[in-house]
């Protein structure tokens, strides 16, 4: 009997000690690990051209990384480029209309309208010493000498010559006034105009580049060469290399033990043991249902907040929609 109750008492030490240890060796409530399934997202631009015509060429294939500013793509310019050659010839006429009439009267357009008032005042002149000699004449023979037509046609021609005077001296005035403000004014809004044609046309000229926003990847072709573009048609989705988060879904008894910025780390079905650091950036104040695509322990109908977990992906491992798991330690900031 002394036996079997030796081995009693050697077994509950035993299982004293290995609980003692457990107690004493097991993490603090506050540091175990928590675990969530979510899947990586990223950011993604649908890609239009902002001008609207015929697609002429359209470089970006499907799985191709763009940098910022890189051409995917063009329209067929040839129309815009001719009347973009109109627009400018129109505007350097412009701009020769309003030097011509700021610089005013040439020297030598006011030396011609002085030598016409010369020939006018010449002509004036002897028009009146014709007038005068007729009246002369036809007063001191008591009208025999000189018809009355005569007189009267010689008083015509003096009122005639006497008005080509003050005609061309007006047009002596003018040319040394020069142009009116007004004229000028009138000129150099006509020159603006055309030079604002000019840059409008030259700008959808740039609009008929379609141009990489970021650095991306294409997703996938949306239009093909020879279709027609606009800007309510994208041509190209594409998928931002950076940020990438991993959206997750928590329940309401682990939300209060995460924080912003707590440190976490995300690995893959495809990498298990290749851990990617990141930190939550992102907890929502909303509760939802979770959605269907996410699996758990708990019932599909129970609510749920999304957290975002952003990570730095730098050998871009992570792609869009890959389901990932997420540790991250309790309560850590």
């Amino acid at each position: 009997m002394k036996k079997p109750v030796l081995l009693a008492l050697v077994l509950l030490l035993v299982l004293a000690f290995a609980a003692a240890a457990w107690v004493a060796l097991r993490p603090p409530a506050g540091k175990q690990a928590l675990v969530f399934y979510g899947n990586v997202d990223v950011r993604q631009i649908s890609l239009a051209f902002n001008g609207t015509g015929r697609i002429a060429t359209l470089s970006a294939q499907e799985g191709d990384q763009v940098q910022e500013g890189q051409v995917l793509g063009t329209l067929d310019v040839r129309t815009v480029a001719l009347e973009l050659a109109q627009a400018e010839a129109q505007w350097r006429a412009s701009q020769m209309v309003l030097l011509r009439l700021t610089n005013g009267t040439r020297p030598e357009e006011i030396a011609q309208d002085r030598a016409n008032v010369a020939s006018a005042k010449a002509d004036a002149d002897n028009a009146l010493q014709r007038l005068a000699r007729v009246e002369s004449a036809n007063g001191g023979t008591g009208g025999q000498a000189v018809s009355q037509q005569d007189v009267d046609s010689a008083r015509a021609l003096a009122q005639v010559t006497r008005a080509k005077l003050d005609n061309v001296g007006k047009a002596l005035d003018l040319a040394l006034a020069g142009p009116r403000m007004e004229e000028i004014g009138e000129s150099r809004a006509q020159a603006e105009a055309a030079r604002a044609q000019v840059d409008l046309l030259g700008h959808y000229l740039e609009d008929c580049r379609l141009l990489a926003p970021v650095t991306a990847v294409v997703r996938s072709r949306l239009l093909e060469p020879g279709d027609m573009a606009d800007p309510m048609h994208p041509a190209l989705a594409l998928a931002v290399l950076s940020p990438k988060w991993v959206r997750a879904y928590v329940s309401e008894p682990d939300l209060g033990q995460i924080k912003l910025g707590a440190a976490a780390r995300v690995t893959t079905d495809s990498q298990p043991n290749q851990a990617i650091a990141g930190r939550v950036g992102y907890i929502s104040s909303v509760a939802e249902f979770t959605p269907k695509t996410v699996q758990t322990q708990e019932l599909r109908t129970s609510l749920v907040y999304e957290i975002r977990v952003l990570v730095d992906d730098p050998e871009d491992r992570l792609r869009l929609g890959m389901p990932a798991t997420v540790r991250l330690a309790d309560g850590a900031p």
